[in-house]
C-alpha cells in the first residue's frame, strides 16, 4: 500500500541526509573548524549507526520465532508471456486434483511472502502462486502499464491455469484491488470459473482515503506525494540506494513495524518482510502507486454474486478496518473476520490463525 512505501522513501531520505552529515561534522572536526571531540564521536557514531543500526533491531529487539519465513520457490513453475512483453512468472503447490487455490499478493513483495501458506494448505488445495510483473521473477511491462486493469487482466491469464475446476481468488492489499477490478472487467466468470474471493485488508477506492490521516495524506496527493513519485521514478537507483541505507540503519524495519505489525511478530517475520521490499525496483514501485491513486471500484462491490470472505487485521493503520467493513457490507454474501492482533501483515504475524480461517471458508471446497 502507499503508505509503507512512501516512509521507506522518506526515512530513506532521511538516511542519506544523516550519513552525509556525519562525513560533513567529521571533516570540518579534521580541518580544524570543530574543535570539541563531542562532534568526532557523534560524527563516528552514526556513520557506524547507519551500516549496523539494524543488529540490535533484529537480535534484541524481537524474539526468535519457532519457524522463521525464507525465499522459497517450486520447481513446478510456468511462464505466461503477454501482449505488453512482460512474462508472469507463476508457481505451482499441492495435488493438480485438489480445489484450486489462487494467491495474488500485495504491491512491493512476491509471491514468496505466502511461506506460510504454502505451508499450512498444499496438502489441502491446488496453490497457484504468481509474481505481479515488475515484481519477483515476473518481467517489467514494455509500455510501462502497471494499472489495476493491466494486472486483472493478467489474473485471467492466470486463472485458466486452474482448468476446469472453479478456483478461489484470494488477494492481499493491493492484491484485492486487482480482484475487485476483476470482478468489474470479467462478471461472466463468476460461478463458472471462480467459486469465491477472499480478500485481505485492502481497500475499494484510493487507498489514500482509507489509511491512517487520510484527510491530510489524501490532501498532499497532488501537491508532495505524487511530484515525490515522479522523483524516485526518475532517479530510482540513487532512491535504491537510499533503501539499502535504510534497511543498513534499521530505519526500514521501523517503517514496516509501523505500516505492518503490531508488535507480535519474530525477528525472521520482521526482517523477511523488510528484505522483500528492498528487493522490489523503487522506480517500479513508484508506478505501482501512481495507478493506485486512479483505483475505485465502490460501484462494483454490489455486484459480485459471488460469496465472499473478507479478513482484516484489528489495528491495521495500512488500510484501516472500516474499509474492509464497508466492502464486508457492500457485497451482497460477504462476511468479514477480523483479526486480533493483527496489522496489514496479519497473514504472516497471525499466520496459524489465517491460514484456519481460510480452510473453514464456505465457499471454499473441501478435497475429497
Amino acid at each position: 500500500m502507499p503508505l509503507d512505501f512512501l516512509l521507506r522513501t522518506l526515512t530513506g531520505l532521511l538516511s542519506f541526509v544523516l550519513l552525509g552529515g556525519s562525513i560533513y561534522i567529521l571533516h570540518e572536526w579534521y580541518e580544524g573548524e570543530l574543535i570539541n571531540r563531542f562532534w568526532l564521536i557523534l560524527g563516528w557514531t552514526i556513520i557506524i549507526w547507519s551500516f549496523l543500526g539494524f543488529l540490535p533491531i533484529t537480535l534484541f529487539l524481537r524474539r526468535r520465532g519457532v519457524d522463521e519465513p525464507r525465499m522459497y520457490r517450486s520447481s513446478v513453475t510456468e511462464q505466461i508471456l503477454r501482449p505488453d512483453g512482460s512474462e508472469i512468472h507463476i508457481e505451482f503447490y499441492g495435488s493438480p486434483d485438489a480445489p484450486p487455490l489462487i494467491l495474488t499478493h500485495g504491491w512491493g513483495p512476491n509471491s514468496t511472502v505466502w511461506y506460510y501458506l504454502k505451508k499450512q494448505l498444499a496438502h489441502h488445495y491446488r496453490l497457484i502462486l504468481w509474481d505481479l510483473p515488475g515484481l519477483g521473477k515476473s518481467s517489467h511491462p514494455k509500455n510501462r502499464d502497471y494499472s489495476l486493469e493491466k494486472y486483472a487482466r493478467d489474473l485471467e491469464a492466470v486463472l485458466a491455469l486452474a482448468g476446469n475446476r472453479p478456483a478461489i481468488l484470494l488477494g492481499h492489499s493491493m492484491g484485492g484491488m486487482i480482484l475487485l477490478t476483476f470482478c468489474r472487467l470479467f462478471p461472466e466468470y463468476q460461478r463458472r470459473q471462480v467459486a469465491g474471493i477472499i480478500l485481505v485488508d485492502t481497500t475499494y477506492t484510493n487507498p489514500l482515503k482509507t489509511t491512517i490521516f487520510n484527510r491530510i495524506i489524501k490532501r498532499l496527493q497532488k501537491p508532495l506525494i505524487e511530484p515525490l513519485l515522479y522523483t524516485v521514478i526518475a532517479l530510482s537507483p540513487l532512491f535504491w540506494l537510499m533503501s539499502l541505507l535504510s534497511y543498513l540503519n534499521g530505519m526500514m524495519y521501523l517503517t514496516t513495524e509501523l505500516s505492518g505489525f503490531t508488535g507480535h511478530e519474530t525477528r525472521g517475520q520482521l526482517d523477511f518482510s523488510t528484505r522483500l521490499g528492498l528487493l522490489a525496483s523503487p522506480g517500479v514501485l513508484a508506478r505501482g502507486v501512481l495507478a493506485m491513486f486512479n483505483f475505485d471500484e465502490t460501484e462494483t462491490l454490489s455486484t459480485i454474486e459471488l460469496p465472499v470472505l473478507v479478513i482484516a487485521g484489528e489495528s491495521d493503520i495500512s488500510t484501516l478496518k472500516s474499509a474492509n467493513r464497508r466492502i464486508s457490507i457492500d457485497i451482497p454474501n460477504a462476511e468479514l473476520v477480523v483479526l486480533k492482533p493483527g496489522g496489514h501483515m496479519a497473514l504472516m504475524e497471525r499466520n496459524t490463525q489465517f491460514s484456519q480461517i481460510l480452510k473453514t471458508f464456505g465457499a471454499l471446497p473441501q478435497k475429497n
